[in-house]
């Protein structure tokens, strides 16, 4: 079954790329293209689709902006940012607002295929920069007053969630671990549940927000 897809992209040229992009893939379906948030938000809840792909700078609404206002009317909806911003407040706010990925836009073609089947599938697509960037948090000493849920996860769940926030995806977690990727998804699962979010998104962000 093919997946639906929406741009939202104010660039002309851009947009035109990524639509034929997608419209070219064999698994994935154009709904439609839109160059301001405002636009995405009157189009998008009634098309429906199963991914969307957000630039971050967008004219009037931002990016951010028109990912919470989404989420609000589609809880369920996966969302991957685009842009060529890598500077963490940005990432961050992107996640907290309910995005699903944060890929740069000079990202190559068959990463952002795999992005948005990745997001569909419930990962946590980022480019190699992004990752970075959140892992160095994840790096930095835990405050005290950040510890009492993070402490909770098991070694492994640890882990799990730290893989995670370099990117990878499901497939390459269980690969790395040795683990089948349902085992990979019940772990995900208990870190919402310990750190009481609804999204591996939102335990990232959670735990670099404290």
């Amino acid at each position: 079954m093919k997946l639906d897809v929406c741009i939202v992209e104010d660039d002309s040229g851009l947009r035109s790329q990524l639509s034929l992009l997608v419209s070219s893939s064999q698994d994935l379906n154009l709904l439609g293209a839109y160059r301001t948030g405002e636009e995405a938000l009157d189009r998008i809840p009634v098309a429906k689709p199963d991914v969307v792909l957000m630039d971050i700078n967008l004219p009037g609404m931002s990016g951010i902006e028109c990912v919470a206002a989404l989420r609000k009317v589609l809880p369920d909806l996966r969302i991957v940012m685009l842009t060529v911003y890598e500077d963490s407040g940005r990432i961050f706010d992107a996640l907290k607002s309910g995005a699903s990925g944060y890929l740069v836009k000079s990202s190559p073609p068959d990463q952002i295929l795999a992005a948005i089947q990745d997001a569909f599938a419930g990962g946590a697509p980022m480019s190699s920069p992004i990752a970075r960037k959140v892992i160095q948090y994840f790096h930095a000493p835990l405050p005290e007053a950040r510890n009492t849920e993070v402490v909770s996860l098991s070694p492994r769940e640890r882990e799990v969630l730290d893989l995670l926030s370099k990117g990878l995806y499901y497939k390459e977690i269980a690969d790395q671990l040795g683990i089948g990727i349902e085992t990979v998804r019940t772990y995900v699962k208990n870190i919402c549940q310990k750190m009481h979010v609804r999204s591996r998104v939102d335990a990232i962000a959670r735990y670099v927000s404290k």
